[in-house]
């Protein structure tokens, strides 16, 4: 069982290297959860006496006003044999075999943390004590409980103490010892008084009475301490500590300890009671307690640890793998992601991942679905095409046929398809845009790299706007194409009009009768919805190779031509003079680490 209190101690000072005290957290804190004993009592109550007389070495500092302004976590180890000394986690492997060394390294220690003001601090000092003559225990001294601010410190450390001291006894692990004076009215007990407000049942609450041989003649502490006032869940117990002469003279612990049992065992009101008095009995009874309490709560600390563990492994596995030193190794690493989020995009779009079908949706809907809102017939309408060939013939009608009429028919209704052409390129652009952007989501090891991830974004997109740009060129070529050269055999293959030109006594104006206007819009009708049909056909091949095959292709080639260069100058540089300094990835646009 003594092991359950090292195992406990081992967890508190890991919580305290990892900077978990306890405090609010986003993260789950195991040492909430751990089994403690606080040590309360309002200043000059005799808490530090109480402590030294446990450990059994006069070790904590001493002096006016406040002096303990951090947590002190003081866990002691019984060992069989050997020197007693003492270590600090913030010096690691270094014994205090001095224990006047000791409490000037607590004093020290404080004014590290709290400068050399009065002010407190919640980031515990953390002491093991090894001796033949402890118990295994483990204890937090918290400051002591004030009323009046001193010069030095703020108004507010009245309250400030007595927040801190809450924050650690307010937990349902933690054993509240609280100090008391004898030769005091419990009822203006400060320690007492918080302690009944965090555990009003006393369940947790350990009472000890200081200074019982101080008390008025003719009083005594026996109905506190046999539970007939103050009842507590847990006997109450009285301690005598060294006197302020015996400090000043150095009394030995050990003998204080021996005229502290003499006294209760010959005291008339308290030798009845002598067995369960005193600060040897009150260690063995905290450490056996603790040891009840850390056995109870094991099954809820596995779980934690078994939980946190899991989620740890869990943020380490999406952090990725440790990052490479060296700058080769570096570019490597970034090569190697780079291509595994390259093939992730490629998977999008071969239709191994979704996504990639949304661009066939432009060619086989969007973009048809465009070219029939063009309404060619309303251009094509009587009207229109009376004024574009009357136009068109200029000051003299033409003589066979209006064959300039019919190319500004047939170019000003083909011109119009550009507008649907380069929709279709910008659809498929956007769609491209969102699988990059999908498919860095799904590369897990850009997770671990932000600013990566920012630059391989936008290598990417900037990619893709220059295929953008060069499939809207050969897009639009495919449209002005048709416009610039029409099918001669579409219009030779036409029924001929023996009427060519209408009835010529009509007048300029009225020169093509109604009949043969609706012949004329009518076959520039069809010749424009033969060539949507090849475009229909042409333009989603063009966007293909210009875009989609592109991009799958070489849509990093920019970027790794970009790494190549820096690694190239970085070798240059390196084989020149020694002044130079070789550039750092870590600064450049890459900026992996």
């Amino acid at each position: 069982m003594e092991n359950l209190i090292s195992l406990v101690n081992k967890l508190q000072r890991a919580c305290t290297a990892l900077g978990d005290h306890g405090e609010e957290s986003a993260l789950p804190t195991l040492w909430d959860s751990l089994p403690a004993i606080a040590v309360v009592g309002g200043q000059s109550s005799g808490k530090s006496s109480v402590l030294e007389s446990i450990v059994g070495k006069d070790f904590l500092p001493r002096g006016a006003g406040i002096v303990t302004r951090r947590p002190l976590v003081l866990q002691l180890h019984r060992i069989d044999d050997g020197k007693e000394y003492g270590e600090f986690m913030h010096l690691p492997r270094k014994k205090f075999t001095d224990f006047a060394a000791v409490r000037q390294e607590i004093s020290d220690e404080t004014d590290r943390e709290t400068g050399r003001s009065k002010q407190i601090s919640s980031v515990p000092i953390h002491l093991s004590i090894y001796s033949p003559n402890v118990v295994n225990l483990t204890l937090i001294d918290l400051p002591g409980l004030t009323k009046v601010a001193v010069d030095g410190q703020s108004e507010s450390i009245v309250q400030d103490i007595e927040n801190m001291v809450r924050s650690f006894i307010e937990k349902p692990n933690c054993i509240i010892l609280a100090i008391s004076p004898a030769n005091q009215d419990l009822a203006t007990s400060d320690a007492i008084k918080i302690s009944r407000e965090v555990d009003p049942k006393g369940e947790r609450t350990f009472g000890v009475l200081t200074k019982i041989d101080l008390m008025d003649q003719g009083t005594n502490a026996v109905d506190i301490l046999e539970g007939k006032s103050y009842k507590l869940q847990f006997p109450w117990i009285g301690v005598v500590n060294r006197s302020q002469a015996d400090i000043n003279k150095s009394v030995d612990m050990i003998a204080a300890r021996r005229r502290e049992r003499e006294y209760f065992a010959t005291s008339p009101e308290y030798k009845h009671m002598a067995s369960r008095m005193g600060s040897e009995h009150l260690g063995k009874m905290l450490s056996k307690h603790l040891e009840t309490v850390i056995k109870s709560r094991i099954p809820g600390l596995q779980s934690l640890i078994n939980k946190t563990i899991a989620e740890l492994e869990a943020e380490l596995s999406r952090l990725g793998k440790p990052i490479a030193t060296d700058t080769g190794g570096k570019l490597y690493m970034i090569m190697e992601i780079c291509r595994t989020f390259d093939q992730i995009f490629k998977e999008h779009l071969d239709g191994v991942r979704s996504g990639g079908d949304k661009i066939y949706a432009v060619f086989d809907n969007q973009f048809p679905a465009a070219l029939k809102r063009l309404q060619f017939d309303k251009h094509l309408s009587m009207e229109n095409v009376r004024k574009i060939i009357t136009e068109a013939d200029g000051y003299q009608p033409h003589l066979i046929a209006p064959e300039q009429g019919y190319r500004r028919l047939v170019e000003s209704s083909l011109v119009t398809i550009r507008g649907p052409a380069e929709a279709a390129v910008d659809a498929v652009f956007s769609l491209l845009k969102e699988l990059v952007q999908k498919s860095i989501s799904e590369t897990m090891e850009l997770k671990q790299y932000p600013t990566l991830r920012v630059e391989v974004s936008k290598a990417a997109i900037d990619s893709l706007e220059r295929m953008k740009e060069e499939s809207k060129r050969a897009t639009l070529q495919l449209v002005d194409m048709e416009c610039g050269y029409l099918t001669v055999e579409f219009f030779r293959k036409l029924p001929q009009d023996v009427e060519k030109g209408g009835n010529p006594t009509h007048s300029i104006f009225d020169r093509y009768n109604d009949s043969y206007l609706r012949r004329v819009g009518s076959t520039v009708l069809a010749y424009v919805n033969m060539v949507c049909g090849t475009l229909r056909n042409s333009i989603p091949k063009s966007i293909v190779y210009c875009q989609v095959r592109e991009a799958k292709r070489s849509l990093l080639d920019h970027f790794f031509a970009e790494l190549g260069t820096k690694e190239t100058i970085r070798k240059n540089v390196g084989r020149g003079s020694r002044h130079h300094a070789t550039p750092n990835l870590n600064r450049e646009k890459v900026g992996v680490v």
